[in-house]
Parts: C-alpha cells; structure tokens; sequence
C-alpha cells in the first residue's frame, strides 16, 4: 500500500496561506475546509512551511487572544519533512509517529507537490489493509 494508492482515494487538494497573513486568516480558511494544516505558499509551486491547528494553538497560549493577529511566517513550521507517492503507508506512519507530526506533503520524482496526507488518511489506510487481510484469511481458512 502506497502514498499514491491515499491520494487516489482522498484526492489531490492542497489548501495554502501567505506568510503574511494573520493567524485569524489562516484559523477560519482551516476551518471552512475542515482540515488541519495549511501549506505555507512561497509562489511558482514552492512552499516555505506549514502551519497546523497546533501552530495556532501554541500561539494564543503563549500570546493570548492577540496571537491571531500575528503574521503566519511567526507560527510557521519551517522544517517540513515530506514523502513520495511511492512511500509505503507502513513507512509514512513511521516517520509521523517518530517525529511527532501529523501532515506531510507529497512530493513527486520532480520536486511537485502533488498532495497533502494526514495521520487520520494514513490510520484509514492501514485498517482498511489490516480488514481486507483478514478477510482474505477468514475465506482462506473456509476453503482448506
């Protein structure tokens, strides 16, 4: 099971935010898309970083209320790791879970991005996997 196979089954979409805009801006676009994190566009297809809903809560703990009007390069995550549609499921689970984490671009032979999984996508995934396996074991035991 790959990366590309997530993609497939969820879809391409890649919701962005500039580095300028406020908090406020980001929080309500993360909002109206129900989604978790946004990519942080640079323009020309790059990005600079991602900002999570865990961004944005760090922020107005730490500077109350007023966090929302702070610009998103100062909440950012800058370091973004990112995988490949030819990832295993088994691997990006790795690498989400080791480095604590729960977006990560898609990132094509080329350098595109390409899409955007999450740990709910991955999880998904793998029982689906974990289900269809034992499935096959159920009928394969009923026909020895």
């Amino acid at each position: 099971m790959t990366v590309r196979a997530i993609l497939e089954q969820k879809g391409s979409d890649v919701y962005t935010v500039k580095a300028d805009a406020d908090l406020e801006t980001a929080a309500k676009q993360l909002s109206a898309h129900r989604i978790g994190a946004l990519l942080v566009d640079e323009g020309a297809g790059k990005y600079t970083g991602i900002l999570s809903e865990r961004d944005i809560v760090r922020a107005c703990a730490n500077h109350g209320i007023q966090a929302l009007q702070m610009p998103v390069s100062k909440t950012m995550t800058t370091k973004v790791l990112h995988c490949s549609p030819h990832d295993t499921v088994h691997y990006v689970m790795e690498m989400m879970t080791r480095h604590r984490f729960r977006h990560l671009p898609v990132v094509d032979e080329s350098g595109e991005l390409v899409g955007i999984i999450s740990i709910g996508d991955v999880v998904k995934r793998r029982i689906e996997q974990a289900e269809q396996e034992t499935a096959e074991m159920i009928q394969y035991i009923a026909t020895a």
